[in-house]
């Protein structure tokens, strides 16, 4: 019998591991993605009882030269330390407000980073705590993936039609493609105002990457039905979609989701009413529409805040968004007689933005206070170019 041991040695076999296994390992990185690499350096050990005091301590030593930002999707142990909070787009609007802070400390995920550092000067280094902090949303929507779609739309002999929109939680390279296609960016607060724009200058839209924000502000906010309605799969060939289907179609939605919020269910409403009675049920609409459908409220980030503020006391609520925000506004309003809960049952975190923890807060203001820069985010010249000037079509929107 062949000995294939022998014949085949392991260390003669030339293997070499592919880039998303190492991604996936936590090694190198891939610019165009969302999937981040490991943290250069040593972490202070999460159980260091000192954490609070090093990271006040590194903000202290930096002065006016670092500018803290803090997603609402946050841990309260990262959040305590931001000089702002807010969704992405305010945090990087609050950025370029700030042109004395050297470096902005961007505690979110990565796309919110870029975000930053497009409407920054060049002068500010954006910094992510984490460069393994992702959004799963905005990495199903790659640049190959998009430009293939537009080949597609144009072989359909649509592609003279479309304006593209694309949801604010999408790379600085899907927001770059939109600003070359003469399309804009929208925020959940605003998706329905940009598909306005954009049906005055096309009759059919490419929504990116979230579908169900997209159909949501379509069907419940503009009056459109589900047939007006097609999905675009990346990884289908043509998108799964007929050439009739994209000629008859007025919003092609991509085939993207948030992970978190696409969690929610009709059964989640139905529970949370049986078990609360009178419980008003508020989600964003990222969820999905038969979950909006289901719903008593529907809005962002800042709409949830601005509501549960303006909300009586003794209200109760079930809230259908981060688990994170979910549990600071029920702590907050606790006093006010506000009974706050989850929609769901199933503990809900944003697993990539929770990657930014104190430890990696500490290290960055820590090596960023003994002058060494670590993670900056930095998005190409010509990338920038583009995006921006799709980010300055939202900004110009009535």
């Amino acid at each position: 019998m062949r000995d294939v041991t022998t014949a085949h040695p392991v260390q003669d076999l030339d293997v070499q591991p592919t880039p998303l296994a190492l991604l996936l390992l936590g090694r190198e990185a891939d610019p165009r993605s969302e999937r981040g690499v490991e943290c250069p350096g040593d972490l202070p050990s999460p159980s260091d009882p000192d954490l609070v005091e090093r990271a006040r301590a590194a903000k202290e030593k930096l002065g006016d030269k670092v500018f803290v930002l803090g997603h609402h999707y946050q841990r309260d142990e990262v959040i305590q330390f931001a000089d702002v909070t807010g969704d992405s787009f305010k945090l990087a609007r609050d950025a370029a407000a700030r042109p004395q802070a050297e470096y902005i400390v961007f505690c979110g995920v990565h796309f919110m980073a870029e975000s930053a550092d497009i409407l920054t000067s060049d002068d500010q280094k954006v910094v992510l705590p984490d460069l393994a902090a992702g959004c799963s949303m905005a990495d199903m929507a790659t640049a190959e993936q998009v430009a293939e779609c537009w080949d597609v739309l144009t072989e359909a002999g649509v592609a003279d039609q479309v304006v593209p929109v694309s949801y604010m939680n999408s790379s600085a390279d899907i927001k770059a493609f939109t600003g070359r296609h003469g399309g804009t960016i929208c925020t959940s607060s605003n998706a329905k105002r940009a598909l306005e724009w954009a049906f005055e200058q096309g009759s059919k839209v490419l929504f990116l990457p979230d579908q169900h924000l997209g159909r949501n502000t379509a069907v419940r906010d503009m009056g459109m039905t589900l047939e007006d309605c097609v999905v675009y799969n990346p990884h289908k060939p043509n998108g799964g979609l007929t050439a009739e289907e994209l000629r008859d179609a007025k919003m092609i939605l991509w085939r993207g989701h948030c992970s978190v919020h696409g969690r929610f269910s009709v059964e989640s409403v139905e529970e949370v009413r049986e078990r609360i009675p009178g419980v008003n049920v508020l989600v964003h609409p990222e969820c999905k529409h038969e979950v909006v459908a289901a719903a008593d409220y529907v809005g962002s980030t800042e709409y949830i805040i601005k509501a549960l503020e303006a909300a009586p006391a003794g209200s109760k609520w079930a809230i259908g968004t981060e688990l994170n925000l979910v549990r600071r506004l029920a702590n907050r309003f606790a006093a006010e007689d506000k009974e706050i809960v989850f929609l769901d049952r199933t503990v809900c975190f944003c697993s990539t933005m929770n990657r930014i923890d104190l430890p990696h807060l500490v290290w960055a203001l820590e090596s960023l206070a003994e002058g060494n820069l670590v993670n900056r985010i930095e998005v190409d010249p010509e990338t920038e170019k583009y995006a921006k000037l799709a980010l300055e079509r939202m900004l110009a929107l009535p």
